[in-house]
């Protein structure tokens, strides 16, 4: 089902990749093979290689050479939960006694993994301001096997030099991991600049439509992709067929959906941050933002998270969501709704009393794809 002769511009790809037809019946899209096991031919007697759901599935084979498509990557593996395929990755590299450098502003789960589970089997981690690459390498020891990395990040949307901090890490000896789960492979391809592997959750953008649970690892080695599937098959937390399929559909839209994502969070940033109640607007496609020369170098638009710190403090911050009518209140991002959360209390609250605890007058918007000019009215409305 190798796709990697056609056309590299990424639209074409992302609706080709992987995209094989049936051959049994023509059908242009992958059909979803909801089985386990499969019939060999004699004893050994594979065909096309599946023996067993987990260790493969023809649905979840066309999602990763999809994947692995669009990153620019060799390999792809796609996993039941965004947290899954970051627990591969981190039993794949570290062993007891390594060390990691984080960021301080990540996803909270990520911390938590870090913090609560990583760190119990004798992990060691310590957290570096990665917008700085000179606070990256003051944070690399001896033992640093892997720098991590989100660009944008989450919440506070700070951007990552990427090919500076790749260089970093390289001459460590250390592997840059990205999560590019806010930029997606259409508006950013780290591979491309330098690090060895892509983490995503396939549940936001990717997927795209808030029906859908995965996560994803790409890379660029083949032999650091067949130790991370000898993982994937050993530990089981695989993408089923259908949320394969699932994701495979979301992917085909990826370009024009970031397209409109980006468009209408550039004007919700740029109105918020002439709001009298605003304090601040995190968005990297505003001039002032510290990164924003960055990330006009590496990403191909802004994206769709916006983030702001209301006047008021926390209490203000909570109000603003409680009144949202058409951005709806909830966790997680990247669907054709637009969503509104206060992190404080919500995605970041794990992150509380930590380094990567974020501010309590914060707001998180993931802008979707509706008509900007409701999304604006509904903002100020709640803004008062």
């Amino acid at each position: 089902m190798s796709d990697r002769h056609i056309s590299q511009h990424f639209e074409t790809l992302a609706i080709h990749a992987g995209n094989t037809a049936d051959p049994l019946t023509g059908a242009v899209v992958p059909p979803i093979y909801q089985v386990s096991t499969y019939k060999q031919d004699g004893v050994g007697g594979l065909r096309g290689g599946y023996e067993y759901s987990r260790s493969a599935n023809p649905t979840r084979t066309a999602l990763e050479e999809n994947l692995a498509a669009l990153e620019g990557g060799r390999r792809g593996l796609a996993f039941a939960s965004g947290l899954a395929a970051e627990d591969c990755l981190l039993r794949t590299l570290l062993s007891p006694g390594d060390h990691v450098v984080i960021p301080n502003d990540a996803y909270g789960g990520t911390f938590r993994l870090f913090a609560k589970v990583v760190a119990r089997w004798g992990v060691e981690w310590s957290v570096a301001d990665t917008s700085d690459p000179a606070a990256v390498r003051a944070a690399i020891t001896p033992k640093t096997k892997a720098v991590w990395v989100e660009t944008p990040s989450n919440p506070l949307l700070g951007i990552t030099d990427i090919a500076a901090v790749a260089q970093i890490a390289r001459d460590a000896g250390a592997r840059l991991v990205v999560d590019n789960t806010f930029a997606t492979p259409y508006l950013q391809q780290p591979l491309s600049l330098g690090a060895d592997v892509v983490v995503h959750s396939l549940t936001k953008y990717m997927g795209g439509h808030s029906d859908v649970v995965g996560g994803a690892l790409i890379v660029a080695d083949e032999g650091l992709g067949e130790e991370l599937a000898f993982h994937q098959n050993a530990m089981g937390a695989v993408a089923g067929p259908f949320d394969s399929w699932l994701v495979l559909r979301g992917t085909k839209t990826l370009s024009v959906r970031m397209d409109r994502h980006s468009e209408n969070a550039t004007k919700v940033a740029d109105m918020l941050s002439r709001h009298a109640r605003v304090t601040k607007v995190l968005y990297p496609g505003l001039p002032e933002h510290p990164g924003h020369e960055v990330a006009a170098k590496q990403m191909k638009a802004f994206g769709g998270m916006v983030s702001f710190q209301v006047a008021g403090g926390e209490e203000a911050a909570v109000e603003v969501c409680n009144r949202a009518k058409v951005f709806t209140l909830g966790e997680s991002l990247g669907g054709v709704e637009s969503l509104i959360e206060h992190p404080g209390r919500m995605t970041h609250a794990s992150a509380a009393g930590s380094a990567l605890e974020v501010p309590a007058d914060l707001v998180r918007l993931s802008v979707g794809i509706e008509n900007v000019e409701d999304l604006l009215e509904d903002l100020q409305q709640a803004l008062g």
